[in-house]
């Protein structure tokens, strides 16, 4: 199984000067738009919705924030109004993996297409 990474853009909706754009690992697993809190700055005064524990790969438990709104803009997609959760990451060779979790494929109608290694844009949204 390869590693899907696209770039994403991420605006502050109520602030639209701050935003981020990076490079971003594509996470079945991981529900929501995942950035580093070392970060959260760099959206300038976004409300904090709540907090929440989120259970790891390794299956620690750790709190993290959740932001918003903001839009979220994958590469070749169309952009979404969404949330950002913030998380405290430890940067791998100095370089932070912001991930691209399954609520945001979803509302930009993305799919994995495991075979091309890359998204795909779905036609239409599954209401079942």
């Amino acid at each position: 199984m390869g590693r899907i990474t696209t770039r994403v853009s991420i605006k502050n909706i109520l602030e639209p000067q701050y935003n981020i754009s990076c490079q971003a690992l594509v996470d079945t697993g991981a529900a929501s738009m995942t950035l580093p809190a070392a970060w959260k700055q760099r959206l300038g005064r976004l409300p904090a919705m709540r907090t929440v524990n989120c259970e790891t790969a390794t299956q620690a438990l750790v709190a993290a924030e959740i932001c918003g709104p903001v839009e979220i803009c994958l590469k070749g997609f169309a952009p979404i109004s969404s949330e950002v959760l913030f998380l405290d990451m430890r940067p791998n060779e100095g370089e932070y993996e912001p991930l691209i979790g399954y609520i945001v494929l979803q509302q930009s109608q993305a799919v994995v297409d495991m075979h091309e290694h890359r998204l795909r844009h779905v036609k239409k949204v599954d209401l079942k």
